[in-house]
């Protein structure tokens, strides 16, 4: 059982999280460190992921929900307040699938291109076709890309970091972050996502 920092203090009103990313990307552990976040700073949460195709380069979603009154962890489609994704095709279908109107997006810009755009059959999804989905919707999206990044592991970390400093999620303070990564990382690898999470990497 986690510790929460404050008992009782709960949002009244629920706040919905889709994360969405490719099998080997990092979303269980990003899923992970905002489900102890959450606690950490207090409030109530409910969670669920999709484990299945992650060894097979499929599509891996987890859902988060906090709140008061928050009884299943299944975000409903259109009702997320905020979607998370590690790719840009992904990016697209979270908003498709889950992002309620006026909500916010942050994803990390990399792809992994689908097999009718290697093939020459389709055009790539770029940035800017995500952002008039978004401007279209009202949807604040915010892009992720860090072109010397140490580890392509890390990229959870870099998206992590955006959501901290732009207070996308209610009430969860940079210590509740770090607590987070602090139960779930170890050595090296703690201190090079602690760097990057703070700016510096």
């Amino acid at each position: 059982m986690l510790k929460s920092e404050t008992i009782g203090k709960y949002l009244m009103k629920p706040f919905n999280i889709y994360l969405i990313g490719v099998g080997g990307q990092g979303i269980g552990l990003l899923s992970e460190i905002l489900l102890r976040a959450a606690d950490y700073a207090g409030h109530r949460v409910k969670a669920v992921d999709t484990h299945g195709l992650a060894q097979r380069g499929g599509v891996v979603v987890s859902h988060l929900r906090l709140g008061d009154r928050v009884f299943s962890p299944l975000v409903q489609g259109g009702e997320a307040d905020l979607v998370i994704a590690l790719e840009r095709y992904e990016a697209l279908r979270g908003l498709k699938v889950a992002a309620r109107d006026g909500g916010a997006l942050v994803y990390y810009d990399t792809v992994w291109q689908p097999l009718d755009v290697r093939l020459n059959r389709a055009a790539e999804i770029q940035a800017a076709d995500i952002h008039r989905v978004c401007a279209a919707r009202g949807i604040k999206d915010y892009v992720v890309f860090h072109p010397a990044l140490e580890d392509t592991r890390m990229q959870n970390t870099a998206v992590l970091s955006t959501i901290h400093k732009n207070e996308l999620i209610p009430e969860i303070q940079e210590k509740h972050y770090k607590n987070a990564m602090e139960d779930l990382l170890q050595g090296s690898a703690l201190k090079q996502n602690l760097k990057l999470f703070e700016g510096n990497g």
